[in-house]
């Protein structure tokens, strides 16, 4: 489970707090969200924005499935090092708001919420699966962006120039985005 400094003195027993934002799950850690991951040598904030479509953008997830990708969601948390700061449903596809670790790659934890939360939902709910046509839950796609909470690009930008007395820029590359 991830836990963080403070989070870490103050472990309630039940861990997860899920709180219900109308078609949003804000599930977080005893109140805390998106803290600081302390390991023995490093400390890290990596926050990432997921979006999962459901196959064919089929319309699978009723309030009886969201329920049960809620908890299947926590549970995951509870296993492996993937902190879920926020689930938000579409009708057809859904967000995560989720906290990593650096040993881990995004695709590792895209890998491990859709095989897990595909499982359980098809165990739970036969009729997702019938929806589906038999298929597999997810698109192989995802959508993945990492999300900024202390500083834009330029802000980093500017705070590495002031780091030194002489400032060397060895490269720079303009990020491209296809919208």
């Amino acid at each position: 489970m991830l836990r963080s400094d403070r989070s870490r003195e103050n472990q309630s027993k039940e861990g997860l707090i899920p709180r219900p934002l109308g078609r949003s799950w804000l599930v977080c850690y005893n109140g805390d969200m998106s803290d600081h991951i302390s390991k023995s040598h490093n400390k890290t904030l990596l926050l990432y924005h997921l979006v999962f479509p459901a196959k064919y953008r089929r319309k699978v997830f009723s309030e009886k499935v969201e329920n049960t990708l809620r908890d299947v969601c926590i549970g995951i948390g509870e296993r492996y090092e993937i902190g879920f700061v926020e689930i938000g449903l579409e009708e057809d596809h859904v967000h995560f708001l989720v906290q990593g670790v650096p040993a881990m790659p995004v695709s590792r934890i895209v890998t491990i919420i859709k095989s897990i939360t595909a499982r359980e939902i098809f165990r739970h709910h036969p009729e997702a699966k019938k929806i589906l046509w038999g298929s597999a839950l997810w698109t192989s796609g995802y959508y993945a962006n990492t999300v900024v909470q202390y500083a834009s690009e330029e802000t980093i930008r500017k705070y590495v120039k002031s780091q030194g007395r002489t400032y060397k820029k060895l490269y720079e590359k303009q990020l491209n985005f296809d919208f």
